[in-house]
């Protein structure tokens, strides 16, 4: 039976609790199932794989399926259901757009300030740069009563200035309250990419300036037979072999 990130996301439940309350359910692109759920558990099988073979000195097969996967990364979701932090239909909740401390809001030039005040200190900070001093008050903000007349106060005010006057209001600021940067902006600025993971005693390369923004990926005729020999020691003839144009690693296996 086929499918994609966004089949596997479904059939894991996670699908059902993402999205807005007025909505259907809305997958965030192929980022879940394909990339997390996907690559990085499997990543991580690999690595379990190579630590255990430092004491038995047996190698072994990984086997990573997407559903269970982004399942087990919305482990959170699917316990928090049962408690207060989760266990309203889609959209109400806290971490799911259902908070009005806990959302995105459009600015007066049509950008964008991402909010995520949780911490009654940094709410604090947040009414405090928003100038609604009203609104500093613990009890009025746990009262989910009041949450939709908080909601349209943020709404209307932050349609007030541009998203950059209001990057400035809060930079430096504990409010956690941040510009939403679109990929075309960071670019223009250079912004680098930097490595997710640094390791003191292995470093891993660095980034290309040059593949930043735009990669090419492996290609026939791209030099891939040079990049798996640079990457991995493989060499065509012993490792790998060419079939109709592309590469295929030899069926040698070492378990």
């Amino acid at each position: 039976m086929a499918g994609h990130d966004i089949n596997y996301l479904a059939l894991s439940g996670i699908l059902s609790q993402l999205g807005r309350a007025d909505g259907l359910p809305y997958p965030p692109a192929n980022l879940l199932a394909d990339f997390a759920g996907g690559g990085l558990m499997c990543v991580l099988g690999i690595l379990l794989a190579l630590f255990e073979r430092t004491a038995s000195g047996k190698g072994q097969v990984v086997e990573n399926n997407m559903v269970d996967g982004v399942g087990y990364l919305g482990s959170m979701m699917r316990y928090a259901k049962n408690t207060s932090l989760w266990d309203r239909p889609r959209g109400q909740n806290l971490l799911d757009g259902g908070c009005p401390w806990y959302d995105v809001y459009q600015c007066k030039d049509g950008g964008y300030m991402a909010v995520g005040a949780l911490e009654p200190h940094f709410f604090r900070r947040l009414v405090q740069g928003l100038e609604l001093p009203e609104l500093d008050n613990l009890e009025l903000r746990e009262d989910r009563a009041s949450w939709p007349a908080m909601r349209e106060q943020f709404r209307l005010r932050f349609l007030e200035r541009t998203r950059h006057e209001w990057e400035k209001a809060f930079d430096g600021t504990d409010a956690c309250c941040t510009p939403v940067l679109d990929q075309q902006e960071l670019e223009n600025t250079d912004k680098e990419q930097r490595l997710p993971v640094s390791l003191r005693c292995s470093p891993g390369l660095l980034i290309d300036e040059k593949q930043s923004w735009i990669s090419a990926g492996l290609v026939p005729g791209g030099g891939g037979p040079n990049l798996l020999h640079q990457w991995f020691g493989w060499k065509i003839g012993r490792d790998l072999q060419i079939t109709r144009g592309g590469l295929v690693k030899s069926n040698i296996a070492k378990l």
